[in-house]
């Protein structure tokens, strides 16, 4: 690995490993860095060694990366990103820190190109932090990379195609999905049926997820919702019952109580773009894109010169509009280092932007399906962990409300709740959700600041092996 290049593509899911195929076969000097052993972000995890990939998607994917002439480095979790300002010798570039196989690297390059795909969005519930509870995008990659069933008898529960994704593979894998759980009523999944319309490739997939289930006999819960998950040193089963639009529970309605040892929940996605805050680039709320997303300009430039936004960090639009955006990030920059023509840019830029829309389109469907809900927290009791890392209650996010904090930030430094290693990925949207629940207009509360570390890295790897001899201490004066 260099220490500089003329790109860096941080992500290598369908979005970074097209900007890095794409930027690299334009003659660009191009590294690619990610926290997996391979690439394929979470849509399309490669399998751990010894396991066959049975995505063929994913398979071209990797083949095109490895063969570009991208300098790749997987196992390398970036944990810092700065900019540099110009000099008499060099224009401004980009400083990204990562730690790998091998300790620290640090590397710099005149363009970035962030593809940090999306996190899950949780709205907790009673019994979420038991032993067996995990998210639906954690599943997916249990299930994809490593071959391992979440549990026997599984509930899985939340919005959205990627439920009944999860549910395939665990009947695949041979367990059981004992319920199927979405807030949405089936008629909001009509309302979407435009959108997929325009992808019947996809349409039908998701079509053949769905008649899977209905072959196998799993009960479906179309308007339902966890209310609490139950058991002592883990699952053991499910509280549910109907919720209405808004996806607060129905007063008065019967629940069902159903037996299990494990829970996949999940509801959407939130995009990661930690990176475009720490480095002061314009953001906007987008509640059909996930949340807060970069401000994009023409050929998905930010705010920032030379900083460009790819794939769902960059507002969730699904794995199908990701590698455009991320062809389209890359012959942006080459354009911007003049590695690439005005004219073949324009008609390579127009031709990718077209068939990113048609693509978008079924994203944005989908992404209806799993916009923010507030007021699915409406309802949580007080006693119902928000943030998992500091123990911080709802009660005591409401308790803070109530005494007058306004904004995430200063709830932040009153309860700790978003302090932990998780970097807030966990408690945000929840946060945010409650404080508007509890009366503070959503352009009041604002979002959290990006720090350093980006994702949690070992102190050792950071500072290196030393020992008390090798601290330097001031000589002892005379007196």
């Amino acid at each position: 690995m260099n220490a500089s290049y003329d790109v860096i593509v941080i992500g290598a899911g369908p979005a970074g490993a097209e900007a890095a195929a794409t930027a690299a076969g334009l003659g660009l000097a191009t590294l690619v860095l990610d926290e997996a052993r391979a690439a394929g972000g979470l849509v399309y995890r490669a399998p751990d060694p010894g396991l066959a990939a049975h995505e063929p998607d994913g398979n071209a994917m990797r083949t095109r990366l490895a063969g570009s002439g991208a300098t790749v480095a997987f196992e390398h979790r970036v944990w810092h990103v700065a900019p540099i300002a110009a000099d008499d010798e060099r224009p401004a570039r980009f400083e990204v820190s990562a730690v790998g196989p091998t300790g620290l690297v640090t590397v710099q390059a005149a363009a970035l190109i962030v593809a940090t795909g999306a996190v899950e969005r949780c709205y907790p519930r009673p019994g979420w932090t038991l032993p067996g509870v995990i998210g639906l995008g954690a599943a997916t990659v249990m299930l994809k990379s490593q071959r391992t069933l979440p549990g026997r008898r599984v509930v899985v529960a939340g919005p959205g195609p990627l439920a009944p994704l999860v549910a395939n593979l665990i009947l695949q894998g041979g367990g059981k999905v004992v319920a199927m759980i979405d807030p949405n009523p089936l008629g909001r999944w009509f309302g979407a049926v435009t959108g997929v319309a325009k992808r019947p490739g996809l349409a039908a997939q998701g079509g053949s997820w769905l008649a899977r289930l209905v072959v196998k006999g799993v009960p479906a819960y179309r308007g339902w919702d966890v209310r609490t998950i139950n058991g002592r040193d883990g699952v053991e089963s499910v509280t549910l019952g109907p919720v209405d639009g808004k996806w607060r529970p129905v007063p008065g309605a019967p629940e069902r109580t159903v037996d299990a040892d494990s829970v996949c929940l999940g509801y959407g996605l939130t995009p990661a773009a930690e990176i475009y805050r720490l480095l002061g680039a314009d953001e906007h709320y987008v509640g059909a894109l996930g949340g807060w997303v970069p401000v994009q300009r023409q050929g998905r430039r930010t705010s920032v010169a030379r900083l460009y936004a790819a794939g769902d960090g960059a507002g969730v639009e699904g794995a199908a509009a990701a590698p455009l955006s991320g062809r389209l990030a890359a012959l942006s920059a080459a354009f911007d280092l003049d590695r690439l023509d005005a004219s073949t840019h324009e008609r390579e830029s127009a031709a990718t932007q077209a068939e990113l829309a048609r693509a978008a389109r079924f994203g944005s469907a989908m992404a209806k399906l799993v916009a923010p809900v507030a007021s699915a927290m409406a309802d949580v009791p007080d006693d119902t962990i928000i943030c998992r890392c500091e123990d911080v209650t709802a009660g005591a996010v409401r308790a803070e409300v109530a005494a007058g904090v306004r904004e995430i930030n200063a709830l932040k430094a009153a309860t700790r709740c978003g302090m932990g290693p998780c970097g807030a990925r966990m408690c945000a949207d929840a946060t945010t959700a409650l404080m508007e629940c509890a009366g503070v207009p959503f352009t009041e509360i604002g979002r959290l600041t990006a720090r350093t570390p980006l994702r949690p890295v070992p102190l050792a790897a950071l500072t290196g092996t030393y020992d008390y001899s090798d601290i330097p201490l001031p000589e002892k004066l005379d007196t």
